[in-house]
């Protein structure tokens, strides 16, 4: 593995574009300085957005990691160039592409195989290597490659910003009902999230959300001990153990809540059985249908009713 392949070439033409100094890439001056805020030093593009990322060359140099998913020089590379770029704290930003989803951009550079690893400065391409490469040859390349940008006036840097965006403001009778559920008054959440319902049938949120306040209101002002106490005098009895797999689900045991209520199941009447199923339902809102756990119960569940 010879180390000239690890430096940044003086001729950054690449296909028909004439050879040229990397130097005359960017006017004198032009991204001296400047800082962009960004989320992310890493980014993957497409096609589509790759034109908004070249502009940013003119502030700070490009590197753009051409791979494919199903290449595994490919797949060991990118985190190790991805380390190297967060070691700059900002001095490049990393592109990565996907070879099979953005042939425009590897036809653009001429990539003939994969890994193919360039950069950008001020809208120029600057080939840098092909292949595998260790972390210390990245570091060497990524080095030069930000010396090379600076004698361009391309000295900027990227700042990640990681603050939070801000929530987006709740309908109207959802924020009631959290207001509600605030100062504990869990019948008046349930009367704006029924509300919500009755506007919206297919509000989804808000029948997750009545389903948990219906579940803390039956909860309030009993305590654990005097719930297991019942239960566990009578076994048999519907009203005791759906109170207890309240419990169990409030505390955060969701397995042990179905299991003790499909188990109740089995044996039940009619009306105990109809009273278990819509308690299930309830749960399965307020767990989430797509958890795993919900999905395991309501087969289960479909089970004992047919």
């Amino acid at each position: 593995m010879s180390s000239d392949r690890y430096s940044l070439p003086s001729d950054t033409g690449v296909g028909n574009a004439p050879a040229t100094s990397a130097a005359a890439a960017s006017p004198a001056g032009q991204g001296a300085g400047a800082e962009v805020v960004v989320p992310s030093l890493v980014a993957p593009v497409t096609e589509e957005t790759f034109q908004g990322f070249i502009e940013l060359s003119a502030t700070l140099p490009l590197v753009v990691l051409i791979r494919s998913a199903q290449d595994l020089v490919s797949v060991e590379l990118g985190p190790v160039l991805e380390a190297a770029v967060e070691r700059l704290h900002g001095r490049v930003l990393l592109l990565t592409v996907e070879a099979e989803q953005s042939p425009g951009i590897v036809q653009a550079f001429q990539a003939q195989s994969v890994p193919t690893v360039v950069a950008v400065i001020g809208g120029r391409p600057v080939p840098l290597f092909e292949g595998q490469a260790t972390a210390e040859q990245i570091d060497g390349v990524l080095g030069q490659l930000v010396e090379l940008a600076a004698q361009s006036g391309v000295n900027g840097r990227a700042r990640v910003d990681d603050s939070e965006p801000e929530p987006e403001p709740l309908p109207p009778l959802h924020q009631e009902a959290y207001d509600a559920i605030a100062r504990g008054d869990y019948a008046a959440a349930a009367t704006a999230y029924r509300t919500a319902i009755a506007q919206q049938p297919g509000d989804a949120d808000a029948v997750a959300g009545l389903a948990q306040v219906e579940l803390l209101s039956r909860v309030q002002g009993r305590t654990a001990d005097d719930i297991r106490s019942a239960a566990a005098a009578a076994p048999s009895d519907v009203d005791a153990q759906l109170a207890v797999a309240d419990l169990d689900l409030s505390g955060g045991h969701v397995e042990d809540a179905f299991d003790r209520l499909l188990t109740l199941f089995a044996d039940a009447d009619p009306d105990g059985r109809t009273a278990i199923r819509e308690r299930l339902l309830d749960y399965f809102q307020v767990v989430g249908t797509t958890d795993p756990r919900v999905a395991s119960a309501r087969a289960r569940l479909t089970n004992l009713l047919f």
